[in-house]
């Protein structure tokens, strides 16, 4: 019996934009999952992006949360690295 699963979106800006050169990414996980692992799943798949691993702040469905807000099926995530501005 397989494990159930949530699928969501990744909206990405930033850094996590320029490194999959894609604005979103769809991402099927275990139920369960916090938002935090996604980040991580990122940041293991493109291991430049660990810099902003402490200092990303996360959202689903436009909103803020914790790092352990676990996701649904169908939620839209924000991945949100500090932006420097000029």
């Amino acid at each position: 019996m397989s494990q159930p699963t949530v699928t969501v979106k990744v909206k990405l800006f930033a850094a996590y934009q320029e490194a999959y050169g894609e604005s979103e990414l769809i991402l099927t996980l275990p139920r369960g999952t916090p938002v935090a692992m996604v980040g991580n799943r990122l940041q293991g798949e493109h291991p430049e992006l660990s810099q902003w691993q402490h200092l990303t702040r996360y959202g689903i469905n436009l909103q803020f949360v914790n790092p352990d807000t676990v996701l649904e099926d169908g939620d839209e995530v924000v991945l949100i690295p500090p932006v420097s501005g000029g």
